[in-house]
């Protein structure tokens, strides 16, 4: 069996002089058929010798999560290919020549129609009507049984559970409405939770864990980056944020701009706004931290003085954010695009935008003291996705 304990983290990469500023972090959005972009960003940190300590997911990004968490440094790309080749759905008849695109609403339509083997299948009885009992743990338009043996196959959560790297994933508690994040410091992970952070409803449904059922982690935080700012005790990170939407987009002008559109407004889960307030929330604990630093040491160690200074932090988070492209006649079913072609351009784009980024380091160098949060974009220079 492998041994966790050979597994070289970034800490020590950076011990040996790299240029990682503290723990590694990546962050998977949720995304379905978008989410082999992430698997593109793992293969240019791996072959740079860059392992995460930490990994968190949401939906398709728990399950690209899973795939890395729970395999050796040296099967885990080999894992991510293999999952991926397994999701690839390929016509019977190919069209490419005679009507460009055409392939790919093909692939879409047999999604729908078939699913995908070891992923989904349809659930018959859900078209039984909009009222048929189907009970809490089978309420979906499909069934994921096939994920769960595909994720048995390729995940050892013995390896998952010895937390090199840490895995944390996101799932919606479907009676309170109210997140969860399943992490293995603080609990044992099963396949169950990974199918629980990537059960969508309505297609999916709910995944039982300790009694309780739980839904796809999208729905209430698809950006999971706050399990990293509100972790305890804090840490200096070096976060790459993997997101699937885009936030940003122009104002659409037909009903099938405005489907995409609301997608990407919907599931990029105003990721900027939070940013934005963990910024403000670290530079207010740095300027804590350094008013108690001036204060005489007679009252800095007083007992009220104290309580209060422990609201101060002076650890700094590198955000990197990577964003995949929109592809040429992409539209609102992009996160069901299963298509070969798809799967391999988002691939392809995570990989030159990850290798972009790592070549310029923008981590290194000197920023505000009262910094906690450094943003780091640099998407108007990234290359676009591979025709």
């Amino acid at each position: 069996m492998y041994d966790a304990r050979e597994v070289r983290s970034s800490s020590d990469i950076g011990s040996r002089g790299g240029s990682e500023p503290g723990q590694v972090v990546l962050v998977l959005q949720g995304g379905g058929a978008l989410g082999s972009y992430q698997a593109g960003v793992y293969q240019a940190l791996h072959e740079a010798a860059i392992e995460p300590d930490w990994i968190i997911g949401t939906s398709i990004g728990a399950i690209n999560a899973s795939l890395i968490a729970g395999n050796a440094p040296e099967n885990r790309l080999p894992r991510l290919r293999e999952f991926w080749k397994r999701m690839e759905q390929n016509p019977v008849w190919s069209f490419r020549d005679i009507f460009p695109g055409f392939n790919e609403k093909l692939a879409y339509w047999s999604t729908v129609t078939h699913g995908i083997p070891g992923f989904f299948r349809p659930n018959p009885l859900a078209h039984a009507g909009d009222s048929y009992p189907l009970g809490s743990d089978h309420a979906g338009y499909y069934s994921t049984t096939p994920l769960e043996r595909t994720l048995t196959e390729l995940v050892d959560f013995n390896l998952v559970n010895q937390c090199r790297p840490r895995l944390t994933v996101g799932a919606a508690h479907v009676r309170s409405s109210e997140m969860r994040y399943f992490d293995s410091r603080d609990c044992e992970l099963s396949v169950r939770h990974i199918m629980a952070s990537g059960a969508l409803p309505p297609a999916f449904p709910a995944i039982r864990i300790d009694g309780e059922l739980y839904w796809d982690g999208g729905i209430l935080s698809n950006t999971p980056t706050e399990a990293v700012f509100d972790d305890n005790p804090r840490k200096n990170s070096l976060i790459f944020a993997v997101h699937l939407w885009n936030p940003s987009g122009p104002e659409p002008t037909t009903m099938a701009e405005v489907l995409n559109r609301h997608k990407d407004v919907q599931y990029s889960s105003r990721i900027a706004s939070h940013i934005a307030r963990q910024q403000q929330a670290h530079r207010l604990r740095h300027v804590i931290n350094q008013l108690a630093a001036r204060l005489p040491e007679a009252e800095r160690n007083s007992e009220a003085v104290r309580e209060l200074a422990g609201y101060g932090c002076p650890t700094r988070m590198h955000v990197v954010r990577l964003l995949a492209p929109q592809l040429s006649r992409e539209d609102h079913t992009k996160d069901i695009d299963f298509s070969p072609s798809g799967i391999m351009q988002r691939w392809d784009a995570g990989y030159r935008h990850t290798r972009a980024v790592l070549e310029r380091k923008p981590w290194v160098g000197q920023f505000d003291p009262l910094a906690g949060v450094v943003l780091h974009e640099h998407m108007k220079v990234m290359p676009q996705a591979a025709e």
